[in-house]
């Protein structure tokens, strides 16, 4: 039977390559965002299926599981790759976008696994991935509502880690420390070659961590271009 992989937060970039490198390893893909139109092209390349979730509402998220259990199977790997940016000044940035920041990183990410974990509690087993970032252990000016929820993000991770690691159930998070590159990143050339991270070699870390043997669980790993600074 094949693997069933679940991308919550897709779109194009990290979770694209995502996508298309577990389809290549046989895996039945499950694609979840707020705006599925935008995953036309991404399901018809890999032959993934789209699913319309705001991963913030607890009906949404188990209502996610569900349909995929129904339609797909239970998942055997489920990516948490949602997050919502706010960056500004701590007197000027706006509150109510701090909100729905910290539900995007934080609290959707508690969402999905809890949803998860049942998921695979019953299956025997499964691995749940956490995308973090610089901010996930490093606070930067004008970005104390994007650390936050970052810094969250990790802690749920870690606690989990420790907690379901006996039940065979992996989590990992992957600290992201550096820039994505894309087509037409303004900052591309003059960086550089390989001076962004590359979002193919990315998905091959998110994918030897499901592969690992559990003899030799990784529970975080850190990713930074060659030319990144520590």
């Amino acid at each position: 039977m094949p693997e069933i992989a679940l991308i919550v937060g897709a779109g194009s970039g990290l979770s694209a390559a995502l996508a298309r490198l577990f389809a290549k390893e046989g895996m039945r893909v499950a694609l979840a965002a707020r705006d599925i139109p935008k995953l036309e092209m991404l399901c018809a390349a890999t032959g993934a299926r789209a699913y319309a979730c705001d991963a913030t509402k607890l009906d949404d998220v188990a209502a996610l599981f569900a349909r995929v259990e129904a339609e797909l199977g239970a998942p055997d790997l489920v990516v948490y790759n949602a997050g919502r940016a706010v960056r500004g000044g701590i007197t000027e940035v706006d509150t109510v976008a701090v909100q729905q920041s910290l539900m995007s990183l934080a609290y959707g990410g508690f969402l999905v696994a809890q949803q998860a974990t049942r998921a695979m509690l019953k299956k025997g087993g499964g691995t749940l991935l956490f995308t973090g970032a610089s901010a996930s252990v490093k606070g930067y000016p004008r970005s104390a509502p994007f650390a936050m929820g970052k810094f969250a993000l990790r802690g749920l991770a870690q606690a989990l880690a420790r907690e379901l690691q006996p039940q065979n159930i992996h989590v990992g998070h992957i600290v992201i420390d550096g820039a994505i590159a894309r087509d037409g990143h303004p900052r591309a050339a003059a960086l550089g070659e390989d001076s962004m991270l590359d979002p193919d070699a990315i998905a091959q870390t998110y994918l030897q961590l499901h592969r690992q043997h559990r003899s030799a669980w990784t529970w975080e790993i850190e990713l930074r271009p060659w030319r990144e600074t520590f």
